[in-house]
């Protein structure tokens, strides 16, 4: 009874743990790769059925999915050992600590204020415009101004002609 046992292959509950233990036992500071961790569980335990490659890439897969194990760069580490992932631009600048005592208050909204839909202060404020003798600008572009130098002639059609120097004969 105690041969049949002995043959007998592992559970799949226990390559999980076999994993674990190949990853802790390794302890490459980058992680260790399928293929490393392949070796160390057929050298430490010698009785694996025939397809066991194929069963411990399917739990890592699994627990790299549940967020056991960690991979970066084709590498498996556990998640805790796993350093923080930054995301992409340029990292924040640290703050500073604020003194004791300082009332944060928050900063001011993105983008342009909004009018205020109040009519009385629209009132008062044309009533202010119209006190200190100054109009509104009216919306929108202004109009061209005449130039002075076309006094009444046209412009001619295309490119002007290239000025030539003064001749000294």
């Amino acid at each position: 009874m105690a041969t049949e046992e002995g043959s007998k292959p592992p559970s799949l509950n226990q390559y999980p743990e076999m994993i674990l233990a190949a990853i802790t036992a390794l302890n490459d500071k980058n992680g260790s790769n399928k293929s490393s961790i392949l070796k160390y569980i057929e050298s430490s335990y010698g009785n694996l059925p025939p397809g066991y490659s194929a069963l411990v890439a399917h739990h890592l897969s699994r627990m790299k999915d549940s967020g056991e194990l960690v991979m970066i760069k084709n590498n498996y580490m556990r998640s805790s050992d796993a350093p923080p992932r930054r995301g992409r631009g340029r990292p924040p600048k640290p703050k500073l600590p604020l003194p004791s005592g300082t009332v944060v208050t928050s900063p001011r909204p993105r983008g342009r204020p909004p009018k205020s839909k109040d009519p009385s202060a629209l009132a008062a404020k044309k009533a202010v415009a119209a006190a200190s003798g100054l109009s509104p600008r009216p919306r929108g572009r202004p109009p061209k101004k005449a130039r002075p130098e076309a006094a009444g002639l046209p412009r001619p059609r295309g490119r002007p002609p290239k000025a030539k120097p003064p001749r000294f004969d």
